[in-house]
């Protein structure tokens, strides 16, 4: 069995900031890329950032400059830090893994249950 366990999200005000964490735990080989992703109401589900193992990011056009994705491969965690957050960055925030449970397995990819990020005045 494999977890991803998300939290720090929360209600903020326009141009606060928020810290996201994502703990994947159990039966984990290696984790190769590590990312977060977003779904507001009524909107299909896209793409935040992703980070690689060897630190490679990329970020959505609509985050880049205010969101910075980094992760503690040693604790198989990916944090995003959320600065000069807006109402549009309103969204449930789902992280995501790309790993292998054991050396001869293929990867796959693991979501969180997700955590909601309210940017509201």
């Amino acid at each position: 069995q494999v977890q991803l366990v998300e939290s720090g999200g929360g209600l903020v005000h326009p141009g606060g900031s928020l810290r996201l964490s994502c703990a994947a735990s159990g039966s984990i080989f290696s984790i190769a890329d590590m990312g977060w992703y977003r779904q507001a109401p009524g909107k299909q589900r896209e793409l935040v950032a992703i980070i690689t193992i060897g630190g490679r990011t990329n970020y959505a056009d609509s985050v880049k400059g205010r969101f910075t994705i980094s992760r503690d491969n040693a604790k198989n965690t990916v944090y995003l830090q959320i600065n000069s957050l807006k109402p549009e960055d309103t969204a449930v925030y789902y992280c995501h893994a790309d790993l292998k449970r054991l050396a001869w397995s293929r990867r796959n990819d693991y979501w969180g249950q997700g955590t909601q990020v309210t940017v509201s005045s």
